[in-house]
């Protein structure tokens, strides 16, 4: 039975491209679909929610999800991972280190936020290192004349950003943390606010004004919206233009 993505409390983006906000942390997950290959963009904030996800993402697509993308390695986006065995797992060059060696900083930060410490535990323990590090940009072939682009845009909100562009009418482009609409972007003791907006200067390069932008919390943006963003973080930060 064909199900839409409203029914599965996911938002559709564009074709084959969409996104769900996620209770708790109103965190951001994406989906593309091409016709030899499954993306999931972030994978939510614990085992049971990554389960979740890709039980979700499976069924709109009608086959299993292939790839794996981490925007940045911060808890809410990556406990989720290890629900999704057999999938090619795909992250900015040097995340593979806060895995191996912050694990406790990981569980730390995700128990202050208020993730239940069974489930921190839990997840912690399964988090396994991205096989694929991205250091500056990376093409997915989808099938099907799609192909996805990984960049990895950072250092910004951590040291290790990626972002993804999806090719299509219009252009989306997932921007992690990076970018937050439903609240003030979140400089943790792991930012770089001195580079973050050229981060965000090449999102917009990448996207264009045409763009829609999909933050790791919120509604999806415009160019406008990313723009307006990068100049309060200059100046936040004291960076000039």
């Amino acid at each position: 039975m064909t199900v839409t993505w409203e029914e599965l409390g996911w938002e559709q983006v564009s074709t084959g491209v969409g996104r769900r906000r996620l209770p708790g942390w109103d965190c951001t997950a994406g989906l593309v679909v091409g016709t030899g290959a499954v993306l999931l963009i972030d994978a939510g904030s614990s085992l049971a929610e990554g389960t979740r996800l890709r039980a979700e993402a499976e069924r709109l697509a009608g086959r299993r999800v292939t790839h794996l993308a981490l925007t940045h390695p911060h808890f809410d986006h990556v406990f989720g991972a290890a629900a999704f065995a057999g999938a090619e797992v795909f992250a900015a060059v040097g995340a593979e280190s806060v895995f191996a060696r912050e694990r406790a900083d990981l569980h730390a930060d995700a128990v202050r936020n208020g993730l239940d410490e069974a489930a921190a535990t839990e997840a912690v323990d399964a988090l396994v290192r991205p096989r694929h590090l991205v250091s500056g940009e990376w093409t997915l072939d989808m099938g099907g004349g799609r192909q996805v682009l990984l960049a990895n845009v950072g250092p910004g909100h951590t040291a290790h950003d990626l972002a993804v562009l999806v090719p299509g009418s219009p252009e989306a482009v997932f921007c992690g943390d990076l970018v937050e609409e439903s609240g003030e972007p979140q400089a943790g003791p792991d930012a770089v606010p001195s580079h973050w907006p050229a981060a965000l200067d090449r999102l917009l390069a990448l996207g264009g004004e045409d763009a829609l932008y999909v933050p790791g919390h919120g509604a999806v943006v415009d160019a406008a919206f990313v723009r307006a963003q990068r100049d309060a973080l200059a100046a936040r930060f004291g960076v000039s233009p």
